[in-house]
């Protein structure tokens, strides 16, 4: 059985969501799944896990959250190589800038993407919560 982390931080609550339609598909594909918010999670981790969902809704000018998901992401991305990550998050503008930057970010660090990102406007329609359990279950 796989062990698959989700981590997220959510502002207004659309994120969350996401992340709770994640551990749905990962549940569904039979990985056991632990849900943490960026302030629980921490590189020590990352080695505890098979495969890492990380999702951060876009904030400011198209840029991840600063205050904790930011630098929690930065302090493990020097544990991602070779390791299995897929990446979802909302945004209220723009044209998801923030998530192509961020998927570069995780190539750069020889993560697996190991689907395409789910990003959704607002809080996540149920094409996007199909779409985001599909993406928990290429994690298991």
């Amino acid at each position: 059985m796989s062990k698959v982390a989700i981590v997220y931080w959510s502002g207004t609550g659309n994120t969350a969501a996401m992340a709770a339609a994640v551990e749905d598909g990962a549940k569904t594909g039979g990985a056991e799944v632990e849900v943490f918010t960026s302030a629980e999670f921490d590189p020590a981790k990352v080695n505890d896990y098979d495969a890492i969902a990380f999702g951060c809704p876009s904030m400011g000018a198209e840029q991840l959250e600063e205050t904790e998901f930011e630098p929690m992401f930065m302090a493990c991305e020097g544990s991602l190589n070779g390791k299995k990550i897929a990446l979802f998050g909302s945004y209220g503008w723009g044209d998801g800038e923030w998530m192509r930057n961020w998927e570069e970010a995780c190539r750069g660090d020889g993560a697996m993407l190991a689907c395409d990102s789910v990003i959704c406007c607002g809080a996540p329609s149920e094409d996007v919560v199909d779409e985001l359990k599909a993406l928990g279950g290429t994690l298991v």
